[in-house]
């Protein structure tokens, strides 16, 4: 398995709250939840846990202002979709109105995650489309709606662990990223896929005030991640279409890697032969690894990784090795 060159002993500070195994944590839900009282933050927290500013109640699926006012990709009519019982979590769903206000979108928020949808102005994802590159039978430039009808969408529930330290557990609605590779049809030279995001820093204010990023954002990934059951194309969330926030039109989704090789709002696919550059990684390569699976033993040189505070209890629970889907992608590595 894959490791960075730094290891370092960190200890809980005396302000840090104290860890909650994660199956007290679930327990504790559960017992709320079949008394009423899931989405009260006053509860929670005469539970010995604390609780974030943005702590509200779940709302159902397809009925929140947080939907986005255009058409998703593929269409209206393919939402919700139907839920694929295979991909759960024994963690409770991360309400919609806590995982629609903290997001990591340096686009549009440089800095750490905070509200993102504050400053997505009036971007849209329409209209939107996709070039594919590299090592393929045929570049081509294709519509986000082609791509969503690539294969049936689903709703797959994930847990998600950003580098920063905390965590949400939120529905995906999407298709399988390996359906979609083999629809850009690949060569056998191709041993990786690059995504790359937009740039439009006349709309993005982070790519405007940032300039000393490498603006557009880009990320990869090996051809055996990209092609493995849990990886996902991701075109909504909660039912419906993804907004700003969570990367629209479309995302990447790597459950068991930390957030930010999940990237947002791509606009181009590139299949080549080397292991391409990524943003983070070309950028401070001593923190950032190309890999960067989700390794609780293995600290950022900043802050531990071993634990993760849940954005919407703000309980801090351990940190599962590879986010808790080591018993499928660890041969991996």
């Amino acid at each position: 398995m894959s490791r960075h060159n730094f290891r370092r002993e960190h200890r809980r500070g005396p302000d840090m709250p104290p860890v909650i195994s994660e199956e007290a944590w679930i327990g504790r839900r559960r017992l709320l939840e079949a008394f009423g009282f899931g989405g009260v933050s006053a509860l929670l927290a005469s539970c010995g846990g604390s609780v974030t500013a943005f702590q509200g109640e779940t709302e159902p699926l397809g009925e929140s202002g947080w939907a986005p006012g255009w058409e998703p990709a593929g269409g209206g009519s393919l939402y919700p979709a139907a839920r694929n019982q295979d991909y759960r979590v024994a963690r409770a769903t991360t309400p919609q109105d806590v995982a629609a206000r903290h997001n990591n979108i340096y686009e549009f928020h440089p800095g750490r995650a905070g509200p993102v949808y504050k400053h997505v102005g009036d971007f849209s994802a329409r209209p939107w489309q996709v070039e594919i590159r590299g090592e393929v039978e045929e570049e081509r430039t294709v519509d986000i709606d082609d791509i969503a009808r690539v294969a049936p969408l689903e709703e797959r529930i994930y847990r998600f662990r950003c580098v920063e330290a905390w965590s949400m557990v939120v529905p995906w609605t999407g298709l399988p990223m390996a359906d979609f590779v083999r629809w850009c049809k690949p060569k056998e030279s191709a041993r990786f896929v690059r995504f790359v995001s937009f740039l439009d820093p006349a709309r993005a204010e982070g790519q405007r005030k940032a300039k000393h990023y490498p603006w557009p954002y880009y990320e990869g990934l090996r051809m055996d991640e990209a092609m493995h059951p849990l990886a996902m194309l991701a075109t909504g969330i909660f039912g419906h279409g993804l907004p700003m926030q969570h990367g629209a039109p479309l995302r990447v989704i790597v459950p068991w890697k930390y957030g930010f090789k999940s990237l947002k709002s791509f606009v181009r696919v590139e299949f080549t032969r080397k292991q391409p550059g990524t943003f983070w990684n070309d950028l401070q390569s001593k923190e950032y690894s190309f890999l960067s699976n989700v390794e609780p033993d293995v600290p950022h040189p900043r802050w531990s990784q071993s634990t993760e505070r849940d954005i919407a209890t703000g309980d801090r629970i351990p940190t599962l090795p590879f986010n808790g889907y080591g018993d499928q992608v660890a041969k991996l590595y």
